[in-house]
């Protein structure tokens, strides 16, 4: 698929020259630290050696005090809590972190998660008369609430107190409850807003412990659970977040709580020392998320509290096989997509497709599956309980808002929800085909042409030569990567091509090597068989690539993982 190559900004030589002097780097590695903002010493200390000493006070959060106190008070006097919470990773991690840490304190307690199918997210009005039917007098929700204004309100009529631990943003009105934590509220003044769900969670145990005199590592022996939610819901990887999945990371390759210490045996990584955030994202999250889809996700929160190790070991299994069937389902479903859109819908600006025996799990994972091969806003819907109601999920590209342009197809649907990637809507069969014509106006209309064709962020364009051993140290310790703060991408312009292989049929190995340069370094593209013909007859090229390190028989060596290639 083409590319649009787009260069960051370069800061201006007297920023990168006096950094480079402050700490001792080339001026390279210093524009990649001042592209990210780091301009002075104790900056680069900081993100460097990330301390959890300069994490912000949590009473700096809005209502914080309020809920603090509530929860004082439940505990205090043995009121029945639910802990209420999404069926996603953020939301099973928060409720996992949230009850595991208040069940030695609290035994009136239990959990609660909508059944994605059944309910769909959010807080709905049939949970809160089931919580009344049980006695609880108080409900957390964690990732989610912050739009729940009417069950919210039932709640209240129904002497059920609400703690909101929410991080998506707010509607016109806020629901009545006792406290609402989400630093996205206007009159907040927390100074970080892009905590997950499970991050909010985090400040709440953290509040608590202070203001109950509690040992500060109870709450952060939960770090874990916060690094594997912000890996999972790609929030900003900066301020708060690095440091939370910094030490996360390093509690997980540690000391893992024992639910996801199986899951790690199972994916591979028990024995692993240098966990990365895209282990977390490629390994753990889809097995805890893969229930979630297919069955309840109760269980993956069954499985981060528990403690008994051939339990945990058992429902690891469970979770890994649902992990199989949900691949084997992403798999067929989006083939399937694919020749739909290659057969019938390969032009225009958008894709919506419909199969009736489509699994409403993994819609959303074929959405994104069909942006990777044809860049565009994307619907993929399927049959839902009722045989003339079809349900579906939508993704989006960068620079296009989903959510608005649903929005104004809002009168041939049922209901929709979202934001502007990602969106969930349901709508009549027989209304399908108008809605694909009117949603490919609307989109037609609305958006920028060079944003169908999917962006390559390049930070720096470098001479072969300056990569060396110390130079990739150090840019490993500008982990952890993620939004923000992503992996490094680089350029070498004008390279010879050598030694073209090509592997499985499906990929590439060949050396590329600098002209008046001896320096050559191995690149590995993975799934560019299509550029084999072009490169062995290539006199020179471009490349886009990160810098890796290659693993053999005890070896280490450093590779270049091609991105795009341009011949010249």
């Amino acid at each position: 698929m083409k590319k649009r190559w787009i260069y960051r900004e370069i800061p201006t030589m007297e920023k990168i020259r006096h950094l480079a002097d402050s700490i001792g780097v080339t001026e390279a590695l210093a524009t990649l630290l001042v592209q990210r903002n780091i301009h002075s010493f104790e900056e680069a200390k900081s993100f460097f050696r990330p301390s959890l000493d300069e994490l912000p006070d949590p009473f700096l959060m809005k209502d914080m005090t309020k809920a603090v106190a509530r929860l004082q008070q439940c505990v205090e006097e043995q009121e029945k809590l639910l802990i209420y919470g999404d069926y996603d990773v953020d939301g099973t991690t928060a409720v996992a972190l949230v009850y595991d840490f208040l069940k030695d304190f609290h035994s009136e307690l239990d959990f609660y998660l909508p059944d994605r199918h059944r309910e769909g997210y959010g807080v709905s009005n049939a949970a809160i008369e089931w919580a009344h039917e049980q006695g609880f007098q108080l409900i957390i929700s964690l990732d989610c609430g912050i739009k729940a204004v009417e069950p919210v309100r039932l709640a209240r009529s129904l002497g059920i107190d609400f703690i909101i631990c929410d991080h998506h943003l707010a509607g016109e009105e806020l629901p009545p409850a006792t406290a609402i934590l989400n630093p996205k509220q206007e009159d907040c003044f927390y100074p970080f807003q892009e905590l997950t769900g499970c991050g909010i969670g985090f400040k709440l145990i953290e509040a608590f412990c202070i203001a109950s005199s509690l040992d500060s590592n109870l709450a952060l022996a939960h770090l874990d659970l916060v690094a594997v939610s912000i890996a999972l819901d790609m929030v900003p990887m900066v301020g708060e977040n690095r440091t939370l999945a910094y030490y996360g990371l390093q509690k997980l390759a540690q000391q893992p709580r024992p639910g996801l210490k199986a899951l790690m045996e199972i994916a591979g990584l028990a024995r692993k020392t240098d966990l990365s955030i895209s282990d977390l994202v490629f390994k753990l999250g889809p097995r805890i998320n893969a229930v979630g889809r297919l069955k309840h996700a109760r269980q993956a929160v069954e499985l981060l509290i528990a403690q008994d190790e051939r339990q945990t070991e058992e429902a690891a299994r469970e979770l890994n096989q649902l992990n199989n069937t949900r691949k084997h389902l992403d798999h067929t479903c989006t083939e399937e997509a694919l020749e739909m859109i290659k057969t019938k819908y390969q032009s225009g600006c958008t894709t919506v497709l419909f199969k009736p025996d489509w699994h409403q799990g993994v819609i959303g994972i074929v959405a994104s599956r069909c942006i990777e091969q044809y860049h565009r806003p994307t619907i993929i819907l399927t049959q839902s309980e009722e045989e003339d109601i079809l349900v579906g999920s939508g993704r989006s590209i960068p620079g296009f808002d989903l959510y608005e342009a649903l929005h104004l197809c809002a009168d041939l649907l049922i209901r929709y929800g979202g934001h502007r990637q990602a969106a969930g809507l349901s709508l009549k069969k027989e209304n399908l085909d108008v809605f694909r014509n009117t949603f490919e106006k609307i989109v037609a209309q609305n958006i920028q042409q060079e944003h169908l064709v999917a962006p390559l962020d390049i930070d720096l364009c470098i001479h072969l030569e300056e990569i060396t051993p110390k130079f990739y140290r150090i840019i490993r310790q500008m982990a952890p990567f993620g939004p923000q703060n992503m992996r490094p991408v680089f350029v070498s312009k004008e390279l010879i091509c050598t030694q073209v292989k090509l592997l499985k049929e499906q990929h590439l190995r060949f050396y590329v090597s600098q002209k008046d340069s001896s320096v050559s370094f191995p690149v590995i593209g993975f799934q560019m068989a299509a550029y084999y013909p072009a490169l062995i007859q290539a006199k020179s090229l471009n490349l886009c690539y990160i810098i890796e390190e290659n693993e053999y028989q005890g070896n280490s060596t450093l590779q270049l993982q091609a991105r795009a290639i341009q011949i010249i």
